[in-house]
């Protein structure tokens, strides 16, 4: 697999996750920063390394496998796994400016 057919996976793949919002911030978890990092191996397999805005998180069932199977709805996409760290621990720091602009934090 060439770099551009990664970067555009990579693109579509963020797409794909910014249709995904938090149900009690008005943001999607990209510009919230709860994506951490998307791994694409050669096989197209995907792994997202994720974490919550808290461990208490109503959605922390939920969201993990919803991520996973939007994420497999990209043509491209073999299979995605969501794993979810808190550590960092997520904090407001990590939304984006637009998050923070979104919420008036700015």
């Amino acid at each position: 697999m060439n770099d551009k057919v990664k970067e555009d996976l990579g693109e579509k793949i963020v797409s794909v996750i910014k249709t995904i919002f938090d149900p009690e911030i008005p943001v999607d978890i990209y510009e919230l920063g709860l994506i951490y990092d998307v791994f694409v191996n050669e096989d197209m397999d995907v792994k997202v390394l994720m974490t919550l805005t808290s461990p208490n998180c109503p959605v922390a069932e939920t969201l993990p496998m919803e991520v996973e199977e939007k994420i497999r709805s990209i043509e491209e996409v073999r299979n995605a796994e969501v794993e979810i760290t808190f550590d960092p621990t997520w904090t407001q720091d990590m939304m984006s400016e637009e998050a923070k602009l979104e919420l008036g934090f700015l």
